[in-house]
């Protein structure tokens, strides 16, 4: 299916050059994609590390994190994410990334 290189690589594109380019801090990405639309969507239990909330966490480099996909290749993976957690299962390893590992997601709603 074609899809936008983004579709794989609008966090990585954040995350990587543009915060070791000094246009955002670390802290302020993450934010950016994490407790602020959380708050803004009214969803209490995400976006934040903390007792009782879900486990959605990225392992990622902060040095090396960067999207590689383009039009020419619109699926390819980033580099520098090695494990993607939800709801506190693993979704995706970098060591095995075309196994489905766990389906551990859902739709959210807003409350």
């Amino acid at each position: 299916l074609p899809v936008h290189p983004r579709n794989y690589g609008t966090f990585p594109r954040v995350l990587g050059p543009y915060v070791r380019d000094g246009l955002l801090s670390l802290e302020v990405a993450v934010r950016k994609m994490t407790s602020l639309p959380a708050d803004r969507f009214g969803l209490r239990d995400r976006g934040r590390i903390a007792e009782g909330a879900y486990a959605d966490l990225v392992v990622l480099d902060p040095s090396t994190v960067n999207d590689i996909a383009d039009f020419g290749d619109p699926h390819a993976f980033p580099e520098g994410i090695a494990t993607v957690v939800v709801n506190g299962t693993v979704a995706w390893d970098a060591e095995h990334p075309t196994d489905a590992i766990g389906r551990s997601g859902h739709v959210l709603r807003s409350r």
